[in-house]
Formats: C-alpha cells, sequence, structure tokens
C-alpha cells in the first residue's frame, strides 16, 4: 500500500470511528487495514489510534495529523476537481447551506430542472438559521446576507437585493387600524425576528429623513415561517424581506404599510471558496442560480416600490446578530 492510502484509511478510520468501516469504505479486508495503519505508526513511530476491543479514539498526535491529513485530502480532492473543471459532465456531491425557509422557496424548487442538466451531482442540503464556517463544515456553497467574508478565502457573489417591508393581514388591518403615520405604529404590536441586532428598533427612510422608531412586540420568533404564519393569522404587523413574502403581498394576504418610507435593504448572496479552479460542480451551480434569479427577474420585483430605490443604514451598522441570517429565515 502507497502513502496516500495509507493517509486515506487514517481519514476515514478517525472520521468513522471505526477501522473495519474505513476499510469497507476503501474496498479493502479489515486484515489489510490493520496492517496499513500499523505500517503508518510504525513509518511515523507514533501512536495514532489508541484501539482496544471495544472502542477507538485517536491520539493527541492522532488528532493533530488528522487535521492536516485531511486538509492535505481536501486539496487532492480539488486538484482533481480542477482538472475536472473544463468537462460538460460536472459530478460528485455538492454541499449547500441556507435557511429552511429559503431552500424551501427557492433552492428546492429549482432543483429537478439542475439535477435534469446536471444527473451526476448528488446534492446535499443543509438548512439553518446561522452561518457556517464554509471550510471547517466542508460546504460547497452558502446562499447569506453577509455582502463580505471576513475569511479572504472566501468570495461572495450578489444574487439580488431586496427591501424589507412592513405588513400585515386584512384581518388585523380590519380589527386594529392601518397606521397612517410612524407614530400611529406605536399602537400595534410586531411580529419580530430575534436574530436581528436590536429587533425592537426600526430605521425609517424617505427622502432622506431618518427616523428611528422603537416598536412593541407582540410575538418574537428565531423562524421566519414562524413570523410568516402569525402574520398571516393576523397577531400582529410583520417586519420582513419582500423576498419571503412577496407572493403573499401580490396575493392580497398580506398588505404593505407605510411604504413610502424605507427600511434598509439587504442583499442576497451566494458564498463559496475562493480557488483558483473552481470545482466544475461548484461552478456550475452557483451559474444555475444566477441565471435563474435573473430569468425569475427577482432583484426587480423584491426591491420596486413605484420605481424607488431603498437606502442603507446611515450608520452603516450590520443588521446581522452573531452570525444569524435575518433575511433568509
Amino acid at each position: 500500500m502507497d502513502r496516500w492510502t495509507e493517509i486515506e484509511l487514517f481519514v476515514q478510520t478517525a472520521e468513522l470511528g471505526n477501522l473495519s468501516k474505513a476499510a469497507e469504505a476503501l474496498a479493502i479486508s479489515n486484515a489489510t487495514a490493520s496492517r496499513v495503519l500499523a505500517s503508518l505508526e510504525r513509518r511515523l513511530d507514533a501512536r495514532l489510534i489508541e484501539r482496544n476491543t471495544r472502542s477507538q479514539a485517536l491520539t493527541e498526535v492522532g488528532e493533530e495529523f488528522y487535521l492536516r491529513c485531511k486538509g492535505i485530502l481536501a486539496e487532492m480532492k480539488d486538484a482533481e476537481a480542477a482538472a475536472n473543471a473544463t468537462t460538460l459532465d460536472p459530478s460528485g456531491s455538492l454541499r449547500i447551506t441556507s435557511s429552511l425557509s429559503f431552500c424551501i422557496k427557492y433552492i428546492t424548487p429549482l432543483l429537478p430542472r439542475f439535477v435534469e442538466r446536471y444527473p451526476n451531482i448528488d446534492i446535499e442540503l443543509v438548512s439553518a438559521n446561522r452561518y457556517f464556517d464554509l471550510i471547517e463544515s466542508g460546504i460547497d456553497v452558502a446562499i447569506r446576507t453577509r455582502e463580505y467574508e471576513p475569511n479572504s478565502n472566501i468570495t461572495v457573489r450578489k444574487l439580488a437585493d431586496t427591501r424589507r417591508i412592513l405588513v400585515a393581514s386584512p384581518a388585523y388591518l380590519a380589527r386594529y387600524g392601518t397606521p397612517q403615520t410612524i407614530a400611529q405604529l406605536s399602537e400595534h404590536k410586531f411580529l419580530l425576528y430575534t436574530y436581528i441586532n436590536k429587533p425592537n428598533e426600526l430605521q425609517l427612510t424617505r427622502h432622506g429623513e431618518t427616523q428611528l422608531v422603537k416598536v412593541r412586540s407582540g410575538l418574537q420568533a428565531n423562524d421566519g415561517q414562524i413570523l410568516r404564519a402569525a402574520a398571516l393569522d393576523g397577531l400582529g404587523i410583520l417586519v420582513q424581506t419582500s423576498s419571503l413574502i412577496y407572493d403573499d403581498v401580490e396575493a392580497g394576504h398580506l398588505i404593505p404599510l407605510l411604504d413610502e418610507w424605507d427600511l434598509p435593504k439587504l442583499s442576497i448572496n451566494i458564498a463559496y471558496r475562493t480557488r483558483k479552479h473552481l470545482p466544475a460542480k461548484v461552478r456550475v451551480f452557483i451559474d444555475f442560480m444566477v441565471e435563474n434569479f435573473q430569468r425569475l427577474d427577482s432583484e426587480r420585483k423584491w426591491t420596486n416600490r413605484n420605481g424607488a430605490q431603498t437606502l442603507q443604514p446611515a450608520d452603516g451598522s450590520s443588521l446581522l446578530d452573531a452570525g444569524k441570517d435575518p433575511c433568509l429565515t
């Protein structure tokens, strides 16, 4: 067995927690796997895995060696993917992360078309209302509202901008009245997303005038679908991105309020690892998403308000709280 096989076997054993499972994954016998692992430890003159009849665990040296070997394997896979990047038949497993709401509303409906075009790519969707470290988590592509990444090894490409708007159901407005001025917002209860910084404060802008408004919470939740359902049931005024409630507004199920005022807009972006040779499976998915967002005319729909433009926060502050995503949930 060559050194490459030794490293593959060791990494598989560390990740699967079992030498037999690692042997099965590499299609070699248990006896061969034991000899390969023993050969690796002799060559390194170090014990990598403490093993007995009931359990296996990495030693301190093994933990360090595993982290380095995992990176080496990833680089090798990147090199192989780069060689395949110019082919017309991308393949492999593609891990995508976004919020549950965005996965359901904008990724899953597009997958049949994508899979038909690229049948050899296997999709894994990881839904979460938080940001994963793409490199540590093995994520290929992330959909998020953060426009800049703290890690320079991550590239961000914009898919579309979206407004954030105030909306309420016809039933709520019939019962509690429709606010005609900003001052009247204090008379109403709001449905607030807890992962936004200062959820009880709204920064509203119109014609260069900015007002900071504090609102009362009728319900707070960490998932946008909960708040959307509550708004449709008439429980309060919802503050949400147009991207997630556009269809509800178009159908008249939710009514925009004080629409001449702007909340800070958000940008929906696609993030991926910066590489000289982008793996084909990643490249085609990014191009596919950009193509479909343009085809669906998403940005025009989500930013339209009689042709008006939305404004960024005057103080340049972030809407995000501790890596949580207010737009995609």
